[in-house]
C-alpha cells in the first residue's frame, strides 16, 4: 500500500476542506480552457467536415469518459494526495513513481502553467489597451517583454490563493467555474440565434483538410489537448470530503458535462459558420459571436476566454503541488517539499517551488506551441502507464475496498490504454524532438532516485 514515513503522522496534515461542489468545480474548470474556442479551426484543418469533426469529438470525449471512470476507481482506493504517483509507485514500485513525480513537477506542470499563461497573454493581447504586451521592457541580462511579466504575475497571484488555503482556491473554482459555463452557454445561445444561421453548413466541407489516418488523429489530439484535465482532481484527493462517494461522482458527471458543453459549442460555431470559414479562423467561436453582436461579441468572447483560462489555471497549479509533496513524504525528495503550513494547510514549499520552476520557463521565453509540446508527450506517457494500474491492483489485491468499481471493466480501461498508447506513439513521431527532450528528461531522474533512496531513512519499498 502507501509508502508513508513514519515520522509523517507528527507532522500537519492537508486540511479535507473540497467537498463536491469545490471537487466538481476542479475536474469542469480546470477541463474547460481555451481550448474549445481555439481548437474547432485545427480539427477542420485536419478532417474537413463537420461529420468527421463531431466523430473527433465524440472519440476523445468518450476516451477522456473511459479514463475519468477508470481514475475514479482508483482515486475512491487510494483517496491519497499526489493521485497517479500515489498509483504508480503502489503498482510498480517507488522508482516508478518517482520518475513519474519528477517529470511532473520538473516538466509537465510548469510547462502547463506557462502553456496556460502564454495563452492568457495571446488573448488579452487581442485588446487594444494591451497590445504593447509584444513590447521588450527589460533586454538585460535577457529580453523580457510585459507579456511575459504579466504571465508571471497571473502565476504569483494564482499560486498565492493556493498558498493561502484549499478551502479559498475551491471557492474560487467553483465560483469562476460558474460563470465560465454562463458564458458558454450564453455563447451557444447567440450562435443559434443568428438569423443568417443555417443547418445546411454542417454538410459543407473543407477542401484543403489533411485527411485520413493522420488527419483524424490530428483532429482527435486536438479533441483531447482540449479534454485534457481531468485527472487533476486525483492529485487533491488527500484535500477531498467523503473522497469514496465524491471523487467518481466528480468525475464522472464533470467529464459528462463538459463532453455536452463541447458539442454545443461546436454546433453553435457550426450553424453560424460554415466549414471553410471554419477552417481559416484563429478564433472560431469569437468569429462565429462577432458575427451576431459586432465586435463587442467578440470581445465577450475573449473575457470568457481569459477567465476561462485563469480557472484552469488554478486547478492546474492546485493539483501540481501535490505530487512533490507525495513524493518528499514517502522520503523520495527534499524534506522540505512534504511540510504543510501550519496555518493554512497547504503544501505550501511545493507550490512555491512549483511556481517558481514555471517562472523560470516564462523567462527562458518560448511560444505557446513550445511550452504545449513540452507538456503533453509525459502527459500521456503517464496516463497510459497510470490507467494500467487498475488491472495491477485487480489483480495483486482483489479483496481491497473499492467504494467504485469501473464499468465496463477489463474493457473500458483497456480502450483508454490502448487509446493513451496509441496517442502517445502519435505524439512522439509527430514532434521527434521534444518527445526525445522528454524522455532524457525522464532518466535523468534515475540517478536522482537513487541519491534520494540511499539517503532516505528506513527500508525503501
Amino acid at each position: 500500500m502507501g509508502a508513508q514515513s513514519t515520522t509523517s503522522h507528527a507532522r500537519p496534515e492537508l486540511a479535507r476542506d473540497l467537498g463536491l461542489s469545490h471537487a466538481g468545480a476542479v475536474v469542469v474548470g480546470t477541463i474547460i480552457g481555451s481550448g474549445i474556442f481555439l481548437v474547432p479551426s485545427e480539427m477542420m484543418q485536419a478532417v474537413g467536415s463537420a461529420r468527421m469533426v463531431y466523430l473527433a469529438w465524440m472519440a476523445g470525449g468518450l476516451l477522456s469518459f473511459f479514463g475519468a471512470l477508470t481514475y475514479a476507481e482508483l482515486g475512491a482506493m487510494k483517496p491519497q494526495a499526489g493521485g497517479e504517483y500515489v498509483y504508480v509507485r503502489d503498482a510498480y514500485g517507488p522508482l516508478a513513481g518517482f520518475l513519474y513525480s519528477w517529470t511532473w513537477f520538473l516538466i509537465a506542470k510548469p510547462a502547463s502553467i506557462a502553456t496556460i499563461t502564454t495563452g492568457l497573454v495571446r488573448i488579452l493581447e487581442t485588446f487594444a489597451v494591451f497590445s504593447f504586451f509584444s513590447r521588450t521592457c527589460l533586454s538585460h541580462p535577457f529580453a523580457v517583454t510585459y507579456g511575459q511579466l504579466v504571465a508571471i504575475a497571473a502565476t504569483l497571484v494564482i499560486s498565492g490563493l493556493n498558498y493561502i488555503g484549499v478551502r479559498r482556491a475551491g471557492e474560487f473554482q467553483f465560483l469562476f467555474t460558474l460563470l465560465k459555463v454562463a458564458i458558454i452557454l450564453g455563447i451557444v445561445a447567440v450562435g443559434f440565434s443568428y438569423s443568417g444561421g443555417t443547418w445546411a453548413n454542417f454538410a459543407t466541407e473543407f477542401t484543403g483538410a489533411r485527411g485520413g489516418l493522420a488527419g483524424f488523429f490530428a483532429a482527435l489530439v486536438a479533441a483531447l489537448w482540449a479534454y485534457d484535465g481531468w485527472n487533476d482532481l486525483n492529485m487533491v484527493a488527500g484535500e477531498i470530503r467523503n473522497p469514496q462517494r465524491n471523487i467518481p461522482l466528480a468525475l464522472i458527471w464533470g467529464v459528462a458535462t463538459v463532453g455536452a458543453l463541447y458539442i454545443l459549442v461546436n454546433a453553435a460555431v457550426q450553424y453560424v459558420l460554415p466549414a471553410a470559414a471554419i477552417a481559416s479562423s484563429e478564433r472560431p467561436a469569437s468569429d462565429a459571436v462577432a458575427l451576431v453582436l459586432g465586435h463587442s461579441g467578440a470581445r465577450l468572447v475573449s473575457v470568457g476566454i481569459a477567465i476561462s483560462m485563469l480557472v484552469t489555471l488554478n486547478g492546474t497549479i492546485m493539483s501540481g503541488a501535490r505530487v512533490p509533496f507525495a513524493t518528499a513524504r514517502d522520503g523520495y525528495f527534499f524534506s522540505a517539499l512534504a511540510e504543510v503550513h501550519p496555518r493554512f494547510r497547504t503544501p505550501s514549499v511545493a507550490i512555491v517551488v512549483q511556481c517558481a520552476l514555471a517562472i523560470v520557463l516564462l523567462l527562458l521565453g518560448g511560444s505557446f506551441r513550445q511550452f504545449f509540446s513540452l507538456a503533453i508527450f509525459a502527459e500521456w506517457m503517464f496516463y497510459m502507464i497510470a490507467g494500467s494500474t487498475v488491472f495491477i491492483f485487480r489483480q495483486r489485491e482483489p479483496d481491497l475496498d473499492r467504494p467504485y468499481r469501473v464499468l465496463g471493466y477489463p474493457m473500458v480501461p483497456a480502450l483508454f490504454v490502448l487509446a493513451s498508447a496509441a496517442l502517445l506513439y502519435y505524439t512522439f513521431t509527430d514532434n521527434l524532438r521534444s518527445s526525445a527532450g522528454g524522455c532524457v528528461a525522464i532518466l535523468a531522474g534515475v540517478p536522482v532516485f537513487y541519491y534520494f533512496a540511499r539517503r532516505r531513512t528506513g527500508t525503501p519499498k
